[in-house]
């Protein structure tokens, strides 16, 4: 994965969440539950680093707001 732009987490409340799982389906389930809890600029799709096992998924949430903000 590329490295976190110090703008990502620049201020208290934001954060930068890696998700590794065993497939799609369950990056993209765990996406949608932190969605429910907060603002979030989610990630369309996985990727796979050659030679590891599984997808990981990164996406960006604002704690500062809502869901759907």
């Amino acid at each position: 994965m590329r490295q976190t732009a110090d703008a990502h987490v620049a201020e208290p409340g934001l954060a930068v969440v890696e998700v590794a799982a065993a497939d799609d389906e369950t990056a993209l389930a765990v996406q949608e539950l932190l969605a429910a809890r907060c603002a979030i600029a989610p990630a369309d799709r996985t990727t796979r680093e050659p030679g590891e096992h599984g997808v990981r998924l990164r996406c960006y949430l604002d704690l500062r707001q809502g869901p759907g903000s």
